[in-house]
């Protein structure tokens, strides 16, 4: 189960490695990228779907590499991992930690990110996806800069808000660059760790700027591995042809 530069970076160990396996994405993006593994692009009907999928794949091995907030799918990972005695693994980076200059403001949820804006209009790079971006629509005072994958299909719903297509890794001059150009006075982010996208806690750093960050959903316990080497080294096992 992939979506992150961690699950494309575990596929080609996979493949170099000549084992079998299938690449999942939930297909909420609308140009994934190529894997050099088979792809599957969809959901699975929640945690039974899964089940079902895995027993009739023959899969002998699960891994839940998607994004640290696809708090759903990895909680289905689990359930479904209990319900046909397939060892799991998730494949997950560690989270942001604060650094010297750093002005950073940890909320529990997106609810508790809207409450901690300023009531005053204020220029906010809005870097959390498109999922919840509705959720800060009571407080349209602020101008919003949202930085997206695939252009939106429908109407934004906040008054004032500006898109811009891009897909990361980012560099920390480009993100300086944005946040200068657009006049940014606040960054709003998930702590989805990694250095991929790292890059826009760098250049807040630089600016000084408040930076109100999301902490990761609580899940279910499961074993976690945080490198390639660990994923790799869980899998050795005598390779069948039903695949991973």
């Amino acid at each position: 189960m992939g979506g992150t530069t961690e699950a494309s970076q575990l596929a080609g160990a996979l493949a170099t490695a000549g084992i079998p396996a299938l690449f999942s994405y939930a297909g909420r993006t609308e140009t994934p990228r190529a894997q050099p593994l088979p792809l599957r692009v969809g959901g699975f009907g929640g945690a039974e779907g899964l089940a079902d999928f895995l027993r009739v794949g023959g899969f002998t091995h699960l891994i839940d590499a998607t994004h640290p907030f696809a708090a759903q799918m990895s909680r289905n990972a689990v359930a479904a991992a209990d319900a046909t005695g397939l060892p799991l693994m998730a494949f997950e980076r560690p989270g942001w930690t604060e650094r010297p200059g750093d002005n950073w403001t940890r909320v529990a949820d997106m609810d508790a990110a809207v409450a901690a804006l300023p009531e005053t209009p204020s220029r906010v790079f809005l870097a959390i996806g498109r999922q919840n971006i509705a959720t800060f629509g009571p407080k349209p005072q602020h101008h919003y800069l949202l930085r997206l994958v695939d252009p939106p299909s429908a109407p934004l719903p906040l008054p004032d808000a500006h898109v811009i297509l891009d897909r990361g890794p980012f560099t920390e001059a480009g993100d300086l660059a944005l946040l200068r150009d657009h006049a940014i006075t606040h960054l709003v982010a998930k702590n989805a760790g990694g250095s991929g996208a790292e890059a826009k806690l760098v250049a807040a750093r630089a600016r000084n700027l408040p930076v109100i960050l999301i902490d990761r959903p609580a899940l279910p316990p499961r074993p976690v591995a945080a490198t390639v080497t660990e994923v790799m080294d869980w899998l050795a096992h005598p390779v069948t042809d039903r695949g991973v």
